[in-house]
């Protein structure tokens, strides 16, 4: 069967969607669930923001090393030669695991700064340091669960990681019930640190899971060697290039989350509703660009560019068939997701005036998550680094300020967000052009 064929792509797209909508459901629940407590709800769904932008920057910086993983094994498994790399996968597991404990230490001692930088203050920087001090630790787990997809996505398997994602997810919902509001009898409600501690316990369990299922579901060999694989160098120089990549996204969200908090709690607190609905719903198309980073770095290792050029075209267009729904989706039930979240009216009115621009963003959003899979699979983080840093510094963070002097408050910032996917979409779209579409049409 055609890798290209719809089977084929959705085979791998389907349970990379499912994957990828849980993954956000983690922090999206904990915001749902903490804007609905009957006391303090706005600071501390404003707190959840906060701390949940700031962890997505730290886990998107050194998770990277999950589509490189990805891009190398299915490089590899394309040009028949799977065997010689038996060893890599735990020397990058073990890899990401001691970045992990390097970067929590580094952050942890330091968090009263960093969510003062990020402007919390009061109740909203004590409900920070709260959620944030029990989360953090559920990061090495994240960073080996994100590892594990990374291999199994390297051999052409989503359904695990689907498998794996839906039990945190569900995991999730049920604790964070059970712990934010407690249990009549049994237990106390804990607030917004019972959010924390339900995000927590799931990623332990996903991690456990996902070892188990590493180990009884896979031929590769766990046990560690001193000899460094001679690809590790060729893993840390394209994760480095990812890792450079990921800092310049983060500079634009975090700089996001900064000018909301500067216009006020309500502020906040919608953006980290319009975030979440933003996240969630780029996760959805980013089962396509899975299915392009896997069967892309499959097709190149295997020299096959004539249909590595109809892979593009084909998850592009199904990326943006998908777009389009979620389109109407939001058009439709706007004021159902907001609601799912808070029922601040403040909050809400802030929303409203601001969930469009997620809306109108989704085809810019399509292209840029689906082509951003492909380019990862055939390994080229140099041109994702180089595009996200123009993208960030060319467009989003001056299409910022000017927003911000002409007083456009939450809608200026997504404008900014509308302009830095506008102007990755674009690059990519050329770039693939210029250096593969010949290739193809050659082929």
């Amino acid at each position: 069967m055609s890798l290209t064929s719809f089977k084929s792509i959705h085979k791998i797209a389907v349970p990379a969607v499912i994957a990828g909508i849980a993954e956000p459901i983690l922090s999206s629940t904990d915001a749902a669930i903490v804007g609905n407590i009957p006391f303090n709800p706005k600071e501390a769904l404003a707190a959840v923001g906060i701390v949940g932008s700031f962890l997505s920057m730290l886990i998107w910086i050194l998770g990277q090393t999950r589509s490189v993983i990805s891009s190398i094994i299915s490089q590899y498994l394309g040009a028949n030669k799977l065997k010689d790399i038996e060893s890599l996968p735990v020397q990058a597991i073990t890899l990401n695991i001691l970045l992990s404990i390097i970067v929590l230490g580094s952050t942890y001692f330091f968090a009263d700064t960093i969510f003062q930088w990020l402007k919390a203050k009061d109740i909203v920087l004590q409900y920070s340091l709260e959620y944030y001090n029990i989360r953090v630790w559920g990061f090495p787990f994240t960073l080996l669960v994100f590892a594990i997809f990374g291999i199994f996505r390297g051999l052409q398997n989503t359904f695990w990681p689907m498998v794996v994602a839906m039990i945190g997810a569900v995991l999730n919902i049920v604790l964070d019930f059970a712990f934010v509001y407690g249990i009549e009898g049994y237990m106390p409600a804990m607030h917004i640190k019972g959010a924390a501690w339900a995000s927590l316990l799931s990623q332990i369990v996903m991690a456990i899971i996902a070892l188990v299922l590493l180990i009884s579901k896979t031929n590769i060999n766990l046990k560690l060697q001193l000899r460094i694989h001679p690809e590790i160098g060729r893993l840390v120089q394209m994760s480095g290039n990812l890792f450079l990549r990921a800092i310049c996204l983060n500079i634009a969200l975090l700089m996001a989350v900064r000018a909301a908090t500067d216009l006020g709690d309500t502020y906040i607190a919608a953006h980290a509703i319009v975030v979440n609905i933003w996240l969630f719903t780029a996760f959805f198309i980013d089962g396509y660009a899975s299915a392009g980073n896997i069967y892309g770095g499959r097709l190149k290792g295997a020299k096959n560019y004539a249909e590595l050029g109809v892979l593009v075209k084909k998850v592009t267009f199904y990326g943006l068939g998908v777009a389009i729904i979620l389109m109407l989706l939001g058009s439709v039930f706007y004021k159902e997701l907001g609601l799912i979240f808070t029922h601040n009216k403040d909050v809400l009115e802030v929303f409203f005036g601001t969930f469009y621009m997620v809306i109108l963003v989704q085809p810019a959003n399509a292209i840029a998550f689906v082509l951003d899979g492909v380019f990862k699979g055939l390994g080229e983080m140099k041109y994702l680094r180089n595009l996200l840093f123009l993208s960030t510094f060319l467009g989003f963070l001056p299409t910022l300020f000017i927003t911000r002097y002409m007083q456009l408050d939450l809608m200026g910032i997504w404008i900014a967000f509308a302009v830095w996917l506008i102007f990755r979409s674009i690059g990519m779209y050329l770039q693939f052009r210029i250096k593969y579409g010949t290739k193809a049409a050659n082929a």
